[in-house]
């Protein structure tokens, strides 16, 4: 017979396992148990849920929410360990109330199922959730969150408001009405959601979202009434200011009366100090507009009337004036004028004609007296050889030369003897 096989080793750690040689669930489940029985006893801070006290059980088992996501653990407690909460929770533990808890994780292997075994509970008082919330406005400061500079304008008239609020509450009344009294044509999109315990922080941040995405919502108005610093502590989550902080959609915060201040009111684009001033805010009030509107009118017709009049007089005194009331004057002034140029030019013109008639005259009497011909009329001759020239000297002349005699009026002829 061939010789059995020798049994196969099974992994000693998960990096070990394959899919030839796998753990059994019930070895999971028993390495899962080992490793979370070594984490140590823990501080852990959530808000109450849910209750199950059942009347002679030992234990108490309560489920623990965490405030800013939707995740929960139960948790067993002694009676005795809730005995000690009567003398600073005399109504005992209560749906949406927070505490830190003393625990220590378990793992149940058989139902694969985690909880939390507690030694202690401690309400969360209301001087140290002061203290948390001073924390995160400083951390939040740090971030430029509350900077006025990205804080943006709420709109003129807007078509659609978005509205998150409490469901059949006073805010969305006074939110509502207050706004359509102003602006009867303004349209809401309400969203209404758990405004304060364990679910208000998830719901708000969605509805905010869901009215961010719509692009007929033009501004957003978060409202709730007053209430105590726990009941207000789902608008001071931080979870909730930073998807605040990264809508595009301005926001109006309208928590509480105005004494109240939530960490909401310095991250919103605006902060309104009741629903009903978020009304006021959001839209103007058809009246004043109105009114305004008239007042406009009034002033631009005042201002049109008064530039009309003041134009009526410059016309006037520009009508007045003698270059418009005759305005021929001012050709026949230029017509005098021309003519005055014309008789200086005529006379100054006929004034050296004159001068230069006595010029000429004078160059003619000169001409005259310097003239050969005038020296010849007082008997004087020109006497010329044949070629022409002039005889001064007997010598210039032998006998028998051909002589021409220029006189006043003509010439002869004569031969030298």
């Amino acid at each position: 017979m061939p010789a059995a096989e020798p049994p196969r080793r099974r992994p000693t750690t998960a990096g070990e396992t394959t899919a030839e040689s796998p753990w059994p669930v019930r070895l999971l489940a028993a390495k899962m148990d080992a490793y979370i029985a070594k984490m140590p006893w823990t501080w852990v801070e959530g808000q109450v849920v849910q209750v199950n006290d059942r009347p002679g059980a030992g234990v108490v088992f309560v489920t623990l929410r965490d405030a800013d996501t939707d995740m929960s653990l139960p948790v067993t407690l002694n009676r005795r360990v809730l005995a000690r909460l009567r003398d600073v929770l005399p109504d005992g533990l209560a749906h949406g109330t927070r505490v830190v808890v003393h625990a220590r994780p378990e793992f149940f292997a058989k139902r694969g199922s985690l909880s939390l075994a507690a030694d202690d509970v401690r309400p969360v008082g209301v001087g140290e959730l002061l203290a948390r919330l001073e924390h995160l406005k400083r951390l939040l400061s740090s971030e430029g969150l509350f900077d006025p500079a990205r804080k943006r304008p709420l709109p003129f008239l807007p078509h659609t408001v978005g509205l998150v609020c409490g469901r059949a509450s006073a805010a969305e009344r006074d939110v509502v009405e207050n706004a359509r009294l102003r602006w009867p044509a303004v349209r809401f999109e309400v969203r209404e959601v758990a405004v304060q315990g364990p679910a208000a922080v998830t719901e708000v941040v969605e509805a905010v979202a869901e009215l961010d995405a719509d692009p007929h919502v033009e501004v957003i108005v978060v409202a709730r009434g007053g209430g105590s610093v726990e009941d207000l502590l789902p608008f001071s989550n931080e979870a909730l200011l930073r998807a605040v902080a990264g809508t595009r959609t301005p926001l109006v915060s309208a928590i509480g009366h105005e004494v109240d201040s939530p960490l909401l009111d310095l991250v919103a684009d605006v902060r309104a100090s009741t629903p009903t001033d978020a009304a006021r805010l959001v839209v103007p009030d058809v009246a004043e507009e109105l009114a305004g509107v008239a007042q406009l009118r009034t002033r631009a017709s005042r201002a049109v009337d008064g530039r009309l009049d003041r134009e009526r007089t410059g016309l006037a005194a520009l009508r007045s004036r003698p270059v418009l009331a005759s305005p021929q004057v001012l050709v026949e002034t230029r017509e005098a004028e021309v003519d005055r140029a014309r008789e200086r030019a005529r006379r100054s013109l006929d004034s050296r004609l004159q001068r230069a008639v006595v010029d000429v005259e004078h160059l003619r009497t000169s001409v005259r007296a310097l003239s050969p011909r005038s020296t010849l009329l007082r008997g004087y001759a020109v006497v010329q050889d044949p070629d022409g020239h002039l005889v001064r000297e007997p010598a210039d002349a032998p006998a028998g030369t051909a002589l021409r005699i220029r006189l006043a009026d003509g010439e002869v002829a004569a031969s030298a003897r």
